[in-house]
């Protein structure tokens, strides 16, 4: 007996249930419709979308502290892994090995303690905040639904007072039901309006409190890891010390792309001789036409060739002993690349020379060079090379228009072709070339 009562007090109390939510859906359609007023508060309504917000706020920071620390966990892994590199081609005998590997080890523990203090104060603190939303989330929803009860037993015993047959035993019903509808959404109201404000006031103290702390920890963290990458930084400034001659050079790769003119360009990586070309000075004077005569001066010629001929005078003996030591001093302060200079052409020959293919030259034709590799111009006045190609080396018609790595020259194949040295000349980088001639 005791059980079939159990059951139907079970049975009554969903009964009633399912009778409270068909009533509230009928107060409900009728409140749309506009067949029964709402009780409305404004106020509160504030306080609800207030409090959405702040819930809407505070899942993000959640997501977006989650993620940060994810990326903690990750940079630690990849950190760690970086340091357990360093540890395996760090050799045996290297000094500094043992320090090495002790800052690996406070690197580790560096980066675990700061995603662990980033748990603790951060996203606790974040878990412990947004843990109050939900209940209170709750017991909105249920004030909702306890107002409409209480509109609906106001309606329903309004409704028994304005009927033509009265009722009395059905109104006195009626009115404790709404008495009691009200109470019990009376209580429910008061304390939500008073935690409310409260909590979306709160917000500014916690945002504040979050972010000071994660800004705090990260400030100690970087602190604390500039130190390890400092003391890293000197154990391997010891070991380069100790191994100086051996310091690996990076060389730059040949690109299309021109070095800037007014630097040196970067030398081919393949090693070849254009990169370090053998540069040989010659200080013996060419044989002039009559004896005693300098050699003419090209006005393209560079000052270099106009020393040569000054020694050539000096041959003859027609510089006095103050000029020698001026040429002497002169030649002491030429600067690191210095070019051997061939005999100018004069009336289409070439003074001092008897050998072949010297007689269609360029004016103050100094050496061959062949491009080893290919170079884009970037500039009107540069040239197109490819490797293979063969440039006549002329001299620049200003000396101080030359900038370091840079020679002015003629493509065989154009001069060859147009014999014009205005439409054909152009500045090329030196290191893109081998010295052929």
């Amino acid at each position: 007996m005791a059980e079939m009562g159990s059951k139907g007090v079970t049975a009554g109390k969903i009964a009633s249930n399912v009778q409270k939510k068909l009533t509230r859906a009928q107060e409900k359609v009728l409140q749309k419709l506009g067949k029964a007023d709402e009780t409305k508060d404004e106020q509160f309504e504030q306080c609800v979308q207030n409090f959405n917000k702040q819930l809407t706020e505070g899942t993000r920071l959640q997501k977006d502290l989650r993620t940060y620390l994810a990326s903690v966990k990750a940079m630690h892994e990849a950190s760690k892994k970086l340091n357990e590199c360093l540890q395996e081609v760090y050799e045996p005998d290297w000094p500094g090995r043992d320090e090495a590997n002790k800052i690996a080890e406070n690197n580790d523990l560096l980066w675990l303690d700061y995603h662990q203090k980033l748990v603790d104060q951060a996203l606790l603190t974040m878990d412990t905040y947004l843990g109050q939303f939900p209940d209170i989330k709750s017991r909105i929803a249920k004030r909702g639904r306890k107002l409409v009860d209480y509109d609906s037993a106001r309606h329903h015993y309004e409704s028994l007072q304005t009927a033509k047959k009265k009722d009395e035993a059905k109104i006195a019903k009626a009115e404790e039901e709404l008495i009691k509808a009200q109470k019990v959404f009376e209580e429910m109201n008061v304390d939500l309006q008073e935690e409310l404000p409260s909590l979306w006031n709160s917000r500014v103290g916690f945002y504040v409190n979050t972010f000071q702390s994660i800004a705090g920890l990260e400030e100690n963290f970087h602190k604390e890891m500039s130190k390890l990458n400092q003391n890293l930084n000197d154990v391997l400034v010891g070991l380069e010390k100790q191994n100086g001659s051996n310091t690996f050079t990076v060389k730059a790769q040949p690109s299309d792309n021109a070095p800037a003119k007014g630097n040196s360009p970067s030398p081919p990586p393949d090693g070849s001789p254009a990169a370090t070309p053998e540069i040989r000075v010659n200080h013996e004077p060419e044989p002039a036409t009559t004896p005693g005569a300098a050699l003419p001066k090209s006005p393209s010629q560079p000052t270099e060739a106009a020393e040569v001929a000054g020694a050539t005078q000096a041959a003859t003996g027609a510089q006095e002993p103050g000029e020698t030591a001026a040429s002497e001093a002169a030649s002491s302060s030429l600067p690191a690349v210095v070019v051997e200079t061939f005999p100018a052409t004069v009336n289409g020959t070439v003074e001092g020379s008897s050998g072949p293919g010297r007689l269609d030259l360029p004016p103050g034709f100094m050496f061959k060079v062949q491009a080893q590799h290919d170079y884009t111009a970037t500039d009107t006045d540069e040239l197109q090379l490819k490797a293979g190609d063969v440039v006549l080396v002329i001299p620049f018609q200003n000396p101080e228009e030359q900038d370091e790595g840079w020679l002015m020259g003629v493509k065989e194949s154009d001069w060859n072709q147009h014999k014009e040295l205005e439409k054909c000349r152009g500045v090329f980088p030196e290191n893109f070339t081998e010295r052929v001639q």
